[in-house]
């Protein structure tokens, strides 16, 4: 399979219309601002810092939180260098499988495709339970109306599909917006906490490698990592994108910066606020509430409501970004064959991949639906859409994404050992290659403890049966692979080609009979 080719993203317009369908995705949507702001709301800095943080707290007593945002900074910094370098190369919006198709094989690309459409539409619809409950929750406190988590939900699903159906540059737009505020917030509950400090005062405790150990140290880890989830989407973007051989890389090395600093920030404050000897405990008795809390006792009531507001629209933000990379991988997966055809064209109008946004849609309707009547919510329990839809969903989610990034850095390794060119790119491919090792072992760590994630019993099932997911799909995958290579090895070989699939197209159709 020719590994050395690069995309070339202005494609003249016979490619785009090739035999009268729209098969490209509009370039020079985006640029280095729109870009960032759009994989940066993936990250949804508010439900990180008022969910996951206190989890990890409370639940895994891990107070050297703050140092593990630097430490996964530091090793995702490390893959982004070679990711980066690979992203000048290869321009397709389906980056992890397109990678990993250049560098491992069309077989391995077809199993990576399978992944990243499983990971991260189980990562977008997780999301909406901890949305729906949020709104039912605030419906109940401020205007004493008992609403089913499920009709918030529902709501969401059909305006994410709507605004996937628009254009990315004016997605970008509603991302930033929220982004932008709901950060602000964050950055202001910082600052007070600084300035009014917990009984022990502004410690720097919670940067002390000895506050790493304990049991639940590789829990945290799976937890701690999947808040860094949506700086890997940067090269999905790359055909919608200005200049991408240098707007790619740049977003993705100022998105990881910008979320391990903050996140190690804000993780911090959060230890001062309550003081490092405190926080384990107070994060078990509030949970979620610690944050709002802590706003409460500092900023006042009316502050908090508006962090309230915001914690649901930085989710809505989160639902968006996963609905417009998890569409982008239909598209490409369409495009070259993997899925029916009709996923490979994008709407008319708009430009947007229009059919992968209604089958995102149509999932997160079902799985939402599926989740309403297992749980019989409002009258089973009240924190069911939290516990099971969220968790398992986002578990299972970031579990695929670390193990794309693994197989992705390997990927780049061999791309340049394949291509000659490996001697110009030591120090990228030894990056690569150390961040890859640490990836694996942060899956090991989460298969591992993948019980604790999903807090299942000892014993559970869904323990082995939620990561099983994630295998399935590798080994359906796989096998795809291997059957699109002895029934059809013309759509096997051009696994991860993007828009180079369509000069073959033309010039198959235009080379004269024998």
């Amino acid at each position: 399979m020719p590994t050395g080719r690069s995309t070339t993203l202005q494609e003249p317009a016979e490619i785009r219309t090739y035999k009268g369908q729209d098969r490209a995705l509009r370039a020079d949507r985006l640029g280095t601002a729109g870009l960032l702001l759009s994989v940066l709301a993936a990250s949804a800095p508010l439900m990180v810092v008022a969910g996951v943080m206190p989890t990890t707290f409370g639940l895994m007593g891990v107070v050297g939180q703050p140092l593990l945002f630097v430490i996964l900074g530091l090793v995702l910094a490390l893959f982004s260098v070679g990711y980066a370098e690979m992203s000048r190369h290869v321009h397709n919006a389906g980056a992890f499988y397109a990678y990993i198709a250049r560098g491992l094989g069309p077989t391995a690309g077809a199993a990576a495709s399978l992944v990243a459409l499983v990971a991260y539409s189980a990562m977008q619809v997780g999301v909406y339970g901890i949305l729906g409950f949020e709104i039912s929750s605030l419906f109940a406190t401020y205007l004493d109306i008992e609403l089913a988590w499920w009709i918030p939900a529902l709501l969401a699903v059909a305006v994410t599909g709507a605004l996937g159906w628009l254009k990315i540059d004016l997605n970008a737009k509603v991302l930033g917006v929220l982004l932008l505020i709901e950060c602000a917030l964050v950055v202001v509950f910082d600052a007070a906490a600084l300035v009014e400090p917990g009984p022990e005062g502004l410690s720097l405790h919670a940067f002390n490698p000895e506050t790493l150990a304990g049991a639940g140290f590789g829990t945290a880890l799976c937890f701690c990592i999947a808040a860094f989830v949506g700086f890997e989407q940067s090269p999905v973007y790359a055909e919608e994108t200005s200049r991408p051989h240098i707007v790619v890389s740049r977003v993705m090395f100022l998105a990881v910066g910008f979320v391990a600093l903050f996140f190690a920030f804000s993780a911090w404050a959060l230890t001062v606020a309550t003081g490092p000897g405190e926080v384990v405990r107070a994060a078990g008795e509030a949970g979620p509430g610690l944050l709002f809390q802590l706003t409460e006792a500092r900023l006042g009531t009316a502050f908090t409501d508006v962090l309230h507001v915001l914690f649901v629209t930085g989710m809505f933000a989160a639902m968006l970004s996963f609905h417009n990379v998890v569409a982008r991988y239909a598209f490409a997966m369409g495009r070259e064959g993997l899925l029916p055809a009709a996923f490979g064209r994008t709407n008319a109008g708009t430009g947007a991949p229009a059919t992968g946004s209604l089958l995102q849609t149509a999932v997160a309707t079902l799985v939402v639906l599926a989740f309403a009547v297992t749980d019989d919510l409002p009258a089973g329990d009240p924190t069911a859409p939290v516990l099971h839809l969220f968790t398992w969903m986002g578990s299972v989610g970031a579990l695929g994404v670390t193990l794309l990034m693994a197989a992705a850095s390997f990927a780049v390794i061999a791309f340049f050992v394949r291509r000659g060119t490996a001697g110009a790119q030591v120090c990228r491919l030894v990056a690569a290659g150390a961040a890859g090792l640490a990836l694996l072992a942060i899956a090991g760590y989460t298969v591992k403890d993948f019980g604790v994630l999903v807090g299942a019993e000892k014993g559970s099932a869904l323990s082995w049966a939620l990561p099983g997911v994630i295998g399935a799909a590798v080994v359906v995958g796989v096998l795809y692979g291997v059957l699109l290579r002895r029934s059809r090895p013309e759509v096997h070989a051009r696994i991860g080609l993007g828009n180079e699939a369509f000069r073959l197209d033309q010039a198959a159709d235009t080379k004269p009979a024998d």
